[in-house]
């Protein structure tokens, strides 16, 4: 629909002064950016599903919805989402896939996705093709769930998600199968440091096939490429439970 999509502006990784900032993106296929619904801040009135469709901007597909009142909206599509399917979002929604509800509504060992980290943001975990966060537990005014990355976290009661896991699965074993697939998206060749000329790359030179040769490993500009890189805490490190790596747990502050 023309009211629920512009034309994605193209900067192929070059900011304001025509300066390449981001590598690796270059010229790609116009798209259309589609205005998704995270937030479904459209309570408690009823939408029935009009249409599945692909969406370039993401690896799910996006299901756009009637609601009662007229408006138009689209949402990310779980899977076994049907034309034809009413869905609602309220706190007194049944637990069935489409419908989104506070955490605190949800039962235990029920497969969610688009969760809100802050009430009110809008989901933002949670929404590649396949994926599918799992209820755990409820402590006082956080509910514990289990992220596809095996982290299990704390979220506020409140925070919004919908039921069901993101559709569109087969997207995760696809092939590219060349090169100008890759092209057509944007994304341009990523070279190794090593194959370089010494001017280009720290990692640049040498006679024949050679390592680093460094102290250590470098970014094209000559700063650290290992090792600790980030010193700013991340603000919801105390809200983690268990880590996706093992033998770290979070430390509250």
């Amino acid at each position: 629909m023309k009211s629920l999509k512009t034309i994605l502006a193209k900067k192929s990784g070059r900011n304001s002064s025509g300066r390449l900032t981001v590598r690796h993106q270059g010229g790609r296929h116009k798209r259309f950016l589609r205005k998704v619904d995270f937030k479904r801040d459209k309570r408690d009135i009823w939408a029935r599903v009009e249409t599945i469709e692909y969406d370039p901007n993401r690896n799910a597909n996006i299901a756009r919805v009637l609601y009662e009142d007229g408006e138009r909206r689209y949402i990310l599509a779980p899977l076994t989402l049907t034309i034809g399917q009413r869905i609602l979002a309220s706190a007194d929604a049944p637990i069935e896939v489409g419908n989104a509800l506070p955490l605190g509504k949800i039962p235990i060992g029920t497969l969610v996705h688009n969760i809100e980290i802050r009430p009110g943001k809008g989901g933002q975990v949670v929404k590649g093709a396949g994926a599918a966060a799992v209820v755990q537990g409820k402590e006082g005014d956080y509910v514990l769930v289990k992220l596809p990355s095996t982290e299990v976290r704390k979220f506020l009661s409140d925070c919004y998600a919908t039921v069901g896991q993101v559709g569109n699965i087969e997207k995760r074993s696809e092939i590219v199968g060349k090169a100008g697939v890759s092209r057509r998206r944007g994304i341009r060749p990523s070279v190794r440091g090593t194959a370089m000329h010494p001017a280009a790359h720290p990692h640049g030179g040498g006679e024949g096939r050679s390592g680093v040769g460094l102290k250590y490993p470098k970014t094209k500009w000559g700063k650290k490429a290992v090792g600790k890189t980030r010193s700013k805490r991340k603000y919801s490190n105390r809200l983690i439970v268990q880590r996706r790596k093992p033998g770290k747990h979070a430390k509250d502050k």
